[in-house]
């Protein structure tokens, strides 16, 4: 069964990552176009020939005019927008003392300001007489749940994407817009943030290790997990779904 037939989807970091994944997933379940948004234009548009499906638009996620530009663009080509999932996402290891005021900045910039961005718009495109209701995603984290001593700024977002989740939500229901809004909270996540992130260390194949004897199931998440969640979401299944969070974390915040 191809769940997301004919459905227009927006996926922002959809060069790589749980962003392609995602987008790999919803053109198996029929969606009709897939538009992918990525800061990384030489990758986005090798990832473009993977799928008839797939469209790549240049995006800086904290930019409001490319938001305006990739969401008006969407709508006039395809007729509409019915999904968004705003994945682009950036971290930074540091604890309140040693992470830089910068740091802190662009990632709020990034994963809230992108996040908030990305919500308005899709609202926007898919509240009537305009648009025809539809599902916005976001990717939070298990650290928008729980906290880590050295991601101060990482917690802070997610935490901040988790909770203005709930708030668009909320919004679009007592609109009567027919647009729902949930937050999926990946624990660790086989993808190149979290390489990057490990790769930072003395011994990253260590850290990996470590990270993942964390975890109860004792493995990493796998994007194309993630995905698979996102799609659910995504789909008329999902209809009494809003302003939720669905964790998929491997047990860790069970323990």
């Amino acid at each position: 069964m191809q769940r997301l037939a004919g459905k227009v989807a927006l996926v922002t970091g959809g060069a790589r990552g749980i962003g392609l994944a995602t987008a790999h997933r919803f053109a198996r379940e029929g969606a009709v176009a897939v538009v992918l948004a990525d800061i990384d234009e030489a990758v986005g548009r090798m990832v473009e020939a993977e799928h008839p499906a797939f469209r790549f638009e240049a995006l800086d996620v904290t930019d409001e005019g490319g938001w305006t530009r990739v969401v008006d663009g969407a709508m006039a080509r395809h007729g509409g927008l019915d999904v968004l999932v705003n994945s682009a996402g950036i971290a930074v290891v540091g604890t309140i003392e040693s992470v830089s005021l910068e740091e802190w900045r662009r990632v709020q910039a990034v994963n809230v300001d992108g996040t908030f961005l990305g919500c308005r718009h899709a609202v926007r495109a898919m509240k009537p007489p305009a648009g025809r209701g539809g599902s916005i995603i976001n990717l939070s984290s298990v650290s928008g749940i729980v906290g880590g001593h050295n991601l101060a700024a990482y917690n802070a977002s997610k935490g901040a994407v988790r909770l203005l989740t709930k708030s668009v939500a909320l919004h679009c229901a007592r609109q009567g817009y027919g647009v729902r809004c949930n937050s999926i909270h990946p624990g660790f996540t086989e993808t190149e943030l979290l390489h990057s992130l490990a790769g930072g260390g003395r011994d990253p194949d260590a850290l990996r290790e470590k990270l993942r004897a964390s975890v109860p199931v004792g493995r990493n998440a796998r994007a194309e997990e993630v995905a698979a969640m996102a799609a659910y979401l995504a789909s008329d299944e999902a209809g009494f779904v809003t302003g939720s969070e669905l964790v998929i974390d491997g047990g860790v915040t069970a323990q």
